[in-house]
């Protein structure tokens, strides 16, 4: 078996396609939830709380050769923290969602109590194989 067919079988499984779509579709729901965060929930969040923008948070560590402040950008990190969350929750809920729609399964049936007739011709029948 050449290189090029076991290629071809191992990209055409299943599990490879089903991946392959899930992280097309989910680079696409993260721009989303980014855009969601950043126009929608994160000025909110600044005016909750004095207009503070988050993603301009910094502190200044040193000044380069250059004179350009060396910074540690920490509101970015606030900002990504945020963005997690929020896709953590919409992921969530989505599940949430999805497992309320599916139906369970019904779990079998359990086999009915044999009777007491049943029983009785069923010790009748064992005593008679004894003798």
């Amino acid at each position: 078996m050449s290189i090029a067919s076991e290629f071809k079988e191992f990209a055409m499984r299943g599990n490879v396609i089903d991946l392959a779509v899930g992280v097309v579709i989910g680079a696409a729901f993260g721009k989303i939830v980014s855009s969601l965060v950043d126009a929608v929930i994160m000025p909110v969040i600044g005016v909750l709380t004095g207009g503070v923008n988050f993603s301009s948070l910094a502190v200044t560590l040193a000044t380069s050769p250059k004179g350009e402040p060396v910074l540690l950008k920490y509101g970015v990190f606030i900002q990504s923290l945020v963005d997690f969350l929020i896709i953590a929750f919409v992921i969530f809920a989505a599940v949430r969602v999805i497992n309320k729609l599916v139906k369970p399964h019904p779990a079998p049936a359990a086999p009915p109590a044999p009777t007491k007739t049943e029983t009785l011709l069923t010790e009748i029948r064992d005593l008679l194989a004894k003798s």
